[in-house]
Formats: C-alpha cells, structure tokens, sequence
C-alpha cells in the first residue's frame, strides 16, 4: 500500500494537531485512518466513510498478543507525534497500517 505525499502529510497534519489514530482500518482500502471532530480520514485513500461507528471490546477477550501489538501501536502513535522527519513519519504510518492489518487478521 503507497500512500501519496499528500494524504500522507495531512494525515501526519491531523495526527499533530489533535486527531487520533483509529485502530479500525478504511472500509474501503483498509488503510490506516485519523479522526479528528468525527471526521474520519483514510490517509492511503483520501476517502471519509458515511458513518463513523467504533466497536469498543472489553479487555478481558483481548488476547495478550493484541495486547501488545495495541501497546506498540500506541508507543508509535506518540513517536510519530513528535518526529519531525517526512521521511520517519511515513515510516511510522506504514509501521502502524501493518499493525493495524495484523491486529485485524488476529481478531477474525
């Protein structure tokens, strides 16, 4: 999955100036997504699905597995808030969007 420059940067934009990372991929390409004010952004696609809906699960049918990837998913979320380099960021996003893809393979 290449993501543009420019999604990309937005993405990295929104992420810097509030927005959180959603552990939920894009229905649409399964790319990683921002929210920010209810407005979710796929940052490989561009696309902003109709409806925002966020399964919350208890922690106790968490497997010690998701466990840590949702740790190191979150210890990237915030590295990626304070890098400065493009080049880095892009490198953390794709880190979290192959997270974010095994996390769903493990759930099913």
């Amino acid at each position: 999955m290449i993501m543009s420059k420019e999604l990309t940067k937005k993405a990295v934009d929104l992420l810097l100036g509030g927005a959180t990372l959603l552990s939920e991929p894009c229905p649409y390409c399964k790319g990683v997504r921002v929210m920010k004010n209810g407005n979710a952004l796929c940052a490989n696609c561009g696309r902003e699905p109709e409806k925002q809906t966020i399964e919350t699960k208890s922690k106790t049918t968490s497997s010690p597995t998701l466990e840590k990837l949702e740790k190191k998913m979150s210890e990237l979320s915030d590295e990626l808030t304070n890098e400065k380099s493009y080049e880095k960021q892009q490198s953390i996003l794709k880190s979290i969007n192959s997270i974010i893809e095994t996390m769903e393979k493990l759930k099913k």
